[in-house]
């Protein structure tokens, strides 16, 4: 308990968000990603925060094949899911910018975002 005000005491934990950042390599495995996403988001209720997913490695040009990635980003939106390309990869792998999904924050390096959102207090898994 939090002592606010004489005699008001608040309890932190009830009024914190749960964030979550999932780290992957591979597109098919958003499948479980998103599941994982929707029940988190039905258990946490009011406290679920933010949940985003960033996407690097060598397998980072499938996120521009329609085929492969329309399905997650409209699954992505509808649960509030955040869908995130590392920069880095996408350099090294050689994919062009242009062609990710507006739908998809690019970020410069995958690996850092996710460790300043671990600082920031984010649940992180990698994949």
């Amino acid at each position: 308990m939090l002592t606010l005000f004489a005699g008001t005491e608040v309890n932190a934990q009830q009024d914190m968000k749960h964030n979550y950042v999932v780290l992957t390599k591979k597109v098919p495995q958003l499948q479980p990603i998103l599941i994982t996403a929707e029940n988190l988001k039905k258990e946490d209720g009011e406290h679920f925060g933010k949940f985003e997913v960033i996407i690097c490695g060598n397998e980072i040009g499938d996120i521009t094949d329609p085929a492969k990635i329309e399905e997650f980003i409209a699954r992505a939106e509808n649960l509030g899911v955040e869908l995130v390309a590392c920069g880095f990869s996408l350099n090294k792998f050689k994919v062009n910018k242009e062609t990710v999904p507006k739908e998809m924050k690019i970020v410069e390096n995958g690996i850092l975002y996710n460790f300043q959102l671990q600082k920031k207090g984010y649940k992180s898994l990698s994949l």
